[in-house]
């Protein structure tokens, strides 16, 4: 399966919605997509919806740290929301809910990350 990602810029906060599969197959070149989105917009923050992430491998949490580092770098806060069960199973043994917090949904996340309008 193949994946889609739409994102959009609400304040400087990049929402990146992921459907489908992140995987060693597509990792490259989300990762490109998003390092040049974040470099080139105004990207303070950046919130993950992953409602339609149906799976992910270690080649997803290698790209979700590497952006999270990235971020973090810039003095930004990084949010996960809406994960299915699966992923956020695979999420929780990666130990990542430790440096970032997952939120119910979109709005809370970025309630979180004070950009609410």
């Amino acid at each position: 399966m193949n994946l889609q990602m739409e994102m959009e810029h609400h304040r400087q906060v990049l929402i990146v919605r992921f459907i489908g599969e992140l995987d060693h197959h597509t990792a490259d070149q989300v990762r490109m997509k998003l390092d040049e989105a974040i470099h080139s917009q105004q990207t303070n923050h950046i919130v993950l919806s992953l409602k339609d992430l149906q799976f992910m491998d270690s080649s997803g949490i290698g790209v979700i740290l590497g952006r999270y580092k990235l971020i973090k770098s810039k003095g930004g806060k990084m949010a996960v929301c809406d994960a299915t069960p699966p992923v956020f199973r695979l999420l929780e043994m990666s130990g990542l809910f430790k440096i970032m917090p997952i939120y119910e949904s979109e709005s809370d996340a970025l309630s979180s990350l004070e950009v609410v309008s």
